[in-house]
């Protein structure tokens, strides 16, 4: 049986995996806002005015930040595993390297995104 694994130090590699997977869970749940604010926008101004308020909350702000995190962090990653299949970057200074990058990146253009929207 194996050690727990919080005995292990995470390799930032193996962090960006994970995050890979949850930012492509949490993009599936803001389609599914998206979808919902398509909704609210053809049912008429009254009911797009009740959503953009909702989403225009703290709530609404944090989530719509974090799905822009998710979308940045998402592509960013795909990109590197892109340039994996050529079969550059595998190793481990290169892989960590690129990690680093992927999510300094995300975090760099949420930021602009943001500060372009406010």
């Amino acid at each position: 049986m194996s050690p727990h694994i919080s005995i292990y130090r995470w390799p930032i590699t193996m962090v960006l995996s994970i995050l890979h997977r949850a930012t492509g869970i949490a993009m599936a749940v803001g389609l599914l806002v998206l979808a919902a604010w398509l909704l609210n926008a053809a049912q008429g101004p009254e009911a797009y005015q009740y959503f953009r308020a909702a989403m225009s909350g703290p709530v609404g702000r944090i989530l719509l930040i974090g799905w822009t995190f998710a979308f940045f962090l998402h592509l960013g990653n795909g990109v590197r595993h892109l340039v994996w299949d050529t079969g550059r970057g595998f190793e481990k200074s290169h892989a960590n390297a690129s990690a680093w990058f992927v999510i300094a990146l995300a975090v760099l253009l949420t930021a602009a995104f943001w500060a372009v929207q406010l």
